[in-house]
């Protein structure tokens, strides 16, 4: 017997009947040779951790356009929170921790520069729009590693693709809509439960809310700071799932309710914010003027792959995977006039 298998044979024993085994995978779009040491997902979420669109979430903004100061978040660091809480709640619901931190790490993937305002751009002049949890499955299966992609599981590229519910339900859309296994539910309202906690730390360390902005009906239900909103809202989680038999994964009324209001309350304050509308204004001159700039000078940037898509959607992928911080300088480096000799 393998490690692997052995792996797999302790699944079997300490996991819930509900966890979704390594060795019950539905497998990869690519056929795949086992590994001896790794179950497949814990190989997913090394081929995740180890790529370069995982690397450059570092310099991709979480909210804040390249803002001034070390301790704000980048998508890098919510994707850690992200697979922190969700690893926390598979633990106690007795899930496979390794899908739930494959899902986790790379949920993001796809995303653009500049936060809520980049995709928000980029959908707007994009031919057929853009969304970054469908770029986020482009990533894993199209564009990483020369056109090869990851070759992920199902049950990886499930719940990547199906994370994300904006201003919608957390966890009571459509069938259709939500993730196939129990782990990919988790990830999804682990989301929600890491950026509006984080997020209204970072908009308080901005000024851009004070702690007296947030409803204090919210703190009576939810907590005061930002370690006991989260310790609520996990705990609720664990007891509201195991209450139910572990059906789905679910949220108390009291619990999810005060967690929308409190999206409510960030997308009113803060990510639609006056200051945040005229942060997209300026993130859509720089990202249109590019988009046009590789179009029109593909170059180097264009990658020949997918060879089946046109160039305006390549384009689109060249704009998405840049960083804030690159997108910034090749702005300036085409767009800015040159230094003029002194007189």
């Amino acid at each position: 017997m393998t490690i692997r298998e052995e792996l797999e044979e302790v699944e079997r024993q300490i996991l819930s009947p509900q966890a979704c085994l390594s060795a019950n995978s539905r497998g990869r779009r690519r056929e795949e040779t086992l590994h001896p040491l790794r179950t497949a997902f814990q190989r997913d979420r090394d081929r995740i951790i180890h790529c370069k669109s995982f690397r450059r979430l570092k310099h991709k903004t979480q909210v804040f356009l390249a803002p001034f100061g070390d301790h704000y978040r980048t998508r890098l660091t919510h994707t850690l929170e992200v697979s922190q809480i969700a690893r926390t709640v598979s633990k106690a619901l007795r899930l496979n921790e390794d899908l739930t931190e494959g899902i986790a790490l790379g949920h993001d993937l796809g995303h653009t520069p500049f936060g809520h305002a980049g995709e928000k751009a980029l959908s707007g002049f994009s031919p057929d729009g853009f969304s970054h949890y469908q770029q986020s499955l482009r990533v894993v299966d199209k564009l990483e590693y020369g056109g090869k992609g990851l070759n992920l599981t199902y049950e990886v590229r499930d719940g990547i693709v199906r994370h994300s519910k904006g201003r919608g339900k957390i966890l009571d859309a459509g069938e259709k809509e939500m993730p196939a296994t129990l782990e990919g539910q988790v990830v999804r309202i682990c989301d929600v439960i890491a950026y509006v906690n984080h997020d209204i730390d970072d908009s308080l360390r901005a000024e851009i809310i004070k702690p007296e902005d947030l409803p204090e009906h919210l703190i009576r239900i939810l907590g005061k700071y930002h370690s006991y909103r989260i310790d609520t809202m996990v705990e609720d989680v664990v007891r509201s799932s195991l209450a139910a038999d572990l059906d789905r994964i679910r949220m108390s009324d009291e619990i999810s309710a005060a967690v929308a209001e409190l999206r409510d309350f960030l997308y009113d304050r803060v990510y639609f914010s006056p200051e945040a509308e005229r942060m997209t204004v300026k993130v859509e001159k720089i990202l249109r003027d590019l988009y046009e700039y590789v179009l029109e000078n593909p170059g180097d940037l264009v990658k020949p792959y997918p060879e089946e898509d046109p160039l305006e959607v390549r384009a689109r992928d060249v704009i998405a995977g840049m960083t804030d911080l690159y997108a910034l300088r090749l702005y300036e480096e085409i767009f800015s006039p040159p230094d003029l000799p002194m007189i």
